[in-house]
């Protein structure tokens, strides 16, 4: 009987479409047309312009020759430029290189060379480092100046790089270009550079089904009402965005662009627009928490955001809830599209005391609706460890939003891949609800005296003193102990205090081997993303591990 299900039942064009965020803003531009899009400062475009205005990028893709795997690499700000590639460049069948905006000539001329970019958008603020990049690159692409008005050396000459000005390139451009949907929703949509801090970085490549599945994702475990207005602290070129600006289009909301995540430009964005939603790292969300009251003044609706790039403290998390943000963890990698986890909150919990709720909701919580599992186990024997909340083991994904795999780079595809999970790096327990809590990424367990000792913690405790704004806690070599914890601090703006009195609070809080055994106050290196660089913070320790 079940055979009868295997016949005269195919796939054809009418019951079977591949996925792809493409199809999300051709809806959106054809039931809201009239809908803002996209605002920038002076700028305003509505859903129905975006459209035209991503088929027309398209479409003048396609006249210079650009189609099906060529890479189209971007050097933009969080500006309606970087929203419409999102869209126009893979409806030429191409694939979308976003680019960090803070990298040095070096790597973003191994990035273009390696992605074989055959064109590259660029800001004319980077136009400094993205030139040497150019002259040492091994590719010659179309390159395609961006002078946004509200950026620096929009109006000099001396900062175009290419042959065509970015609107000039549109206006050659059909605004009712038939673009196609990907032939296999396998196919490549984006490539997206990792960090690179131990040697040249690596490529990660995400297709279109898992671009429209976190894109979906992003809406049903954030819970965003339709028309939802999102600021955009996040860059843009980090793991796509997290998605979000296929999301947006799902959401039929306003994207709210922001070149500099400054407290007052954000506030006075979340202010003017009634922004219902960012995201960003611990650092910006921060920023907000530490921000004078009168730059807070008439925000009075409901704002959400999200949280990732690292455990955010429970000083942070405390700090929110303080001046009425509401806040939500998700955990992710660039290989999982960004978060791919989310700490989902329960009901019961808004009736536990702040200490609780604060624990519960700092985890990196349960895999996100689209994500097909994610596990602790053990790397050597792949078992689950058990849900203890005790046994370490390391965090791992597999399912419709894990990459492809790594660009020209089989081996380490295969390793990454080892077992049939994705193997994160992270090190984590389960709770016995089920939820994952990190302890550390595996390179920043300090081993001290032959006892591990969890970086996060020690921050943790550091965070909770009313003088620290950020802290980074590494190993230092020690002839005793092998190695010793020692924390980097960067003091709130007026506050003061000794390195005898950070070790007299941690002394309250933890076990006197986790004590830091060293203290310096200086302003922390950041990427973009505002994740802290341990790697720095290592090499500047003389860690063991320096350069991991």
């Amino acid at each position: 009987m079940s055979q009868a299900y295997a016949r005269d039942l195919d796939r054809n064009a009418a019951n079977h479409a591949p996925l792809s965020p493409l199809s999300l803003i051709a809806r959106t531009a054809e039931i809201w047309p009239g809908h803002p899009s996209v605002v920038h400062g002076a700028r305003r475009f509505a859903w129905g312009e975006t459209y035209a205005r991503c088929r027309r990028l398209a479409s003048a893709l396609a006249r210079r020759g650009v189609g099906a795997g060529d890479t189209v690499a971007v050097m933009l700000a969080n500006t309606p430029e970087m929203v419409e590639v999102h869209f126009g460049v893979p409806m030429a069948g191409a694939v979308l290189n976003t680019l960090n905006t803070r990298l040095d000539a070096e790597a973003l001329a191994f990035m273009l060379g390696h992605g074989e970019a055959k064109v590259l958008i660029t800001d004319t603020e980077f136009a400094p480092a993205v030139a040497k990049a150019l002259a040492l690159a091994p590719v010659k692409p179309l390159v395609i100046d961006v002078a946004d008005p509200e950026g620096p050396n929009a109006g000099d000459p001396a900062a175009r790089l290419g042959s065509v000005e970015y609107e000039t390139f549109l206006a050659g451009g059909d605004p009712s270009f038939d673009w196609k949907p990907p032939a296999d929703e396998w196919d490549a949509i984006s490539l997206n550079y990792t960090s690179g801090t131990t040697g040249n970085p690596k490529g990660v490549v995400y297709h279109h089904r898992g671009a429209y599945l976190n894109a979906l994702s992003n809406i049903v475990d954030w819970g965003m009402p339709r028309h939802s207005v999102y600021l955009w602290t996040l860059p843009m070129f980090h793991c796509n965005g997290w998605c979000f600006p296929w999301t947006m289009a799902a959401n039929a909301g306003t994207n709210v662009c922001l070149r500099r995540v400054e407290a007052g430009a954000m506030l006075d964005a979340i202010r003017t627009h009634r922004v219902t939603h960012y995201c960003g790292a611990p650092i910006v969300h921060s920023m907000l928490i530490n921000a004078p009251d009168g730059m807070r003044k008439g925000i009075g609706h409901k704002v959400s955001g999200l949280v990732a790039a690292a455990a955010p403290p429970a000083a942070m998390i405390e700090g929110m809830e303080r001046i009425g943000f509401d806040i939500t963890h998700v955990y992710g990698l660039t290989e999982t599209y960004g978060p791919a986890a989310v700490c989902a909150k329960h009901a019961a919990w808004d009736a536990l005391d702040i200490g609780a709720r604060t624990e519960r909701n700092g985890r990196q919580g349960v895999r996100y609706t689209v994500e097909e599992g994610m596990t602790v186990m053990d790397p050597e024997t792949m078992t689950p460890v058990p849900r203890d909340g005790e046994t370490m083991g390391e965090i791992m994904f597999r399912g419709n939003v894990t990459m492809k795999g790594y660009l020209k780079n089989p081996a380490a595809t295969a390793e990454a891949f080892a077992g049939g999970w994705f193997h994160s790096g992270d090190l984590a327990v389960v709770q016995p609800d089920g939820y994952v809590k990190i302890k550390d990424r595996s390179k920043d367990v300090i081993i001290s005296g032959g006892e591990n000792i969890s970086s996060l913690e020690v921050e943790d405790v550091l965070y909770r003193h009313p003088a620290v704004l950020a802290v980074a806690v590494v190993a230092q070599p020690d002839p005793k102990w092998g190695e010793t914890p020692r924390a980097f601090v960067e003091l709130r703006p007026g506050s003061t205090v000794t390195s005898d009195e950070l070790v007299a609070h941690c002394r309250a809080h933890l076990a006197s081997y986790k004590v830091p055994k060293g203290f310096e106050f200086c302003e922390l290196p950041k990427t973009s993303t505002g994740k802290i660089q341990k790697f720095v913070l290592r090499a500047r320790a003389k860690s063991t591990d320096a350069l991991g």
